[in-house]
């Protein structure tokens, strides 16, 4: 292959890393790029580099082919409490007052991993709440641990670490560790803390109730960004913003802090470290030039059918959904609003929501739902919306408030479903589940979330016939075919996270894990 043959194709390769997998070659590093094809081309089974980046650029991927380039081409250096300064300010502050806020409420928190890598540092964040919250059986935490090498998240699920995981580590860290032939295992207390899923910032629709990436407190973003492109740097930022509740965090490496590039957050300045704040209340922040519309799905009414009476037992209606007595549609906006005034306020209420601004949706749409009962859309909308603040009782009193307006719409139980099981209502998710598919078999994120579920519950008779169901009816969609109610999966996409679960001997995680603590061990 001669020189300009070699330059065009490292340079498509280059553009094609980018679109794919987010990571960026720039020229002065074309030679790392070349070295690194050259190791994955014989796992892709090629002979040679050049075919290789022909066939890659050409054509169509599965999530195994992009979870060998992303094995050959990311870097896996951390270990525990590393860069121990963000460490110290989620301890003394951040963490402190979210559990004080919190506490005697809704006992919960969020915090998400993102480019988790082999594991330490989302094992450093269960280690420091365990030492943080005595009642810690209490809460619901949810601790997310996210990475796009399949071998760095097999490592991370195992738990299993050499000496060098423990450098420039206080010694007193190895107490949540027992010594075993191969190293030094995570503590089962610990362990179970943390849920491993595979994500590709690049590719993968986030914020999501499917995948658990919505309503985060604290997000740990640190050492990916520096590999992105610029653009691709502030697609995945916005997204992350997005993600936040109001008032949520964002962490960062100190070499990856920008004032432009995170100019949508509040900058917080601690001793020797930044950090970024999601805060709409300060007017100086001009989201709308930051934030593109994304496209979102919400539920649709499906046809009218003919059920029969059992559905009274099977879909219970919800008792004491009371909805606003009194309320006059000119209380909305001060004056009389007819039906046009009303749908002008939803579509601005709509892009608030694609826009992360949560709160700002709920305070839009909130006298539109209570003051319409046949309001479904505004309702559903204020659900999300409250249900990506991490607000759970509100979205769940909203759930049950549509279904009383539409009991025959499984899109509506499917909503309900995903929130009681961010509630770790995992029995009245089930419920809400089979209810959708009562109402229409066909409903394949039913299937796929009911085999999540019972896979999580290791009753894999009943996961594999949910899985093989919902398998079945994605043979019926085009491959790059949205699905509804999924926030943008393709069926393409949830095809290959199925198999992939199906066929996993050691499941490192799932779109729609979430634990909650069943106890909490003491150390002697």
């Amino acid at each position: 292959m001669d020189t300009s043959t070699s330059e065009i194709l490292l340079s498509n390769l280059s553009e094609f890393m980018v679109s794919r997998i987010g990571l960026h070659f720039p020229r002065e590093r074309w030679h790392d790029l070349e070295c690194r094809i050259n190791s994955t081309s014989a796992a892709l089974g090629f002979k040679d580099a050049e075919s290789c980046i022909r066939w890659l650029i050409a054509s169509p991927l599965t999530r195994k082919q992009i979870e060998i380039l992303a094995s050959h081409f990311t870097v896996g250096e951390t270990y525990f409490f590393r860069d121990k300064r963000s460490f110290e300010v989620l301890k003394e502050h951040i963490l402190p007052w979210l559990i004080s806020s919190r506490k005697g409420k809704e006992q919960y928190l969020r915090i998400w991993s993102a480019g988790c890598s082999t594991g330490e540092e989302p094992y450093s964040i269960a280690i420091l709440l365990n030492k943080l919250i005595p009642d810690l059986k209490d809460w619901n935490i949810t601790i997310l641990a996210t990475d796009i090498n399949p071998h760095f998240l097999q490592k991370a699920s195992e738990g299993v670490y050499s000496d060098w995981s423990f450098r420039d580590t206080p010694e007193w860290i190895r107490r949540y560790f027992r010594k075993t032939k191969n190293g030094f295992e995570v503590l089962p207390h610990i362990k179970k803390m943390v849920v491993f899923s595979y994500h590709n910032l690049a590719e993968d629709t986030y914020p999501s109730l499917l995948n658990n990436t919505n309503a985060m407190d604290i997000i740990f973003c640190r050492n990916v960004l520096m590999y992105f492109s610029s653009d691709r740097t502030k697609q995945v930022v916005l997204n992350l913003y997005s993600c936040l509740v109001e008032g949520g965090w964002l962490i960062v490496s100190p070499v990856e802090t920008s004032s432009v590039l995170f100019s949508q957050f509040v900058t917080v300045n601690f001793p020797d470290l930044t950090i970024y704040k999601k805060d709409n209340s300060s007017e100086s922040h001009k989201l709308e030039e930051f934030i593109p519309v994304r496209t979102s799905c919400y539920p649709q009414p499906y046809d009218t059918r003919i059920i029969t009476p059992l559905l009274n037992d099977i879909v219970p209606k919800p008792s004491d959904v009371v909805f606003s007595e009194g309320c006059r549609k000119s209380e909305i906006m001060g004056t009389d609003v007819n039906e046009q005034n009303e749908q002008e306020l939803y579509k601005e209420a709509l892009a608030l929501y694609e826009k992360g601004r949560y709160a700002e949706v709920a305070e839009k749409i909130f006298k539109p739902a209570s003051c319409s009962p046949d309001n479904a859309k505004a309702i559903v909308l204020l659900a999300r919306s409250y249900a990506n603040q991490g607000k759970l009782t509100e979205a769940l009193e909203w759930c049950e408030k549509v279904i009383a307006i539409d009991r025959l719409n499984p899109g509506y139980h499917y909503l309900c479903a995903t929130i009681l099981q961010e509630r770790s209502m995992v029995e009245e998710a089930v419920k809400s589940l089979k209810r959708a598919l009562y109402l229409d078999q066909d409903f394949v994120l039913a299937h796929f979330s009911l085999g999540n579920l019972y896979k999580q519950q290791g009753k894999s008779n009943e996961s594999n016939k949910y899985f093989e169901n919902a398998l079945m009816l994605l043979s019926r969609f085009k491959q790059d075919e949205i699905l509804p109610e999924s926030d943008g999966i393709t069926a393409g996409r949830l095809s290959e996270i199925i198999t992939s679960l199906i066929s996993s001997s050691k499941n490192y995680g799932s779109l729609w894990s979430y634990q909650k603590m069943e106890g909490r061990e003491e150390l002697s």
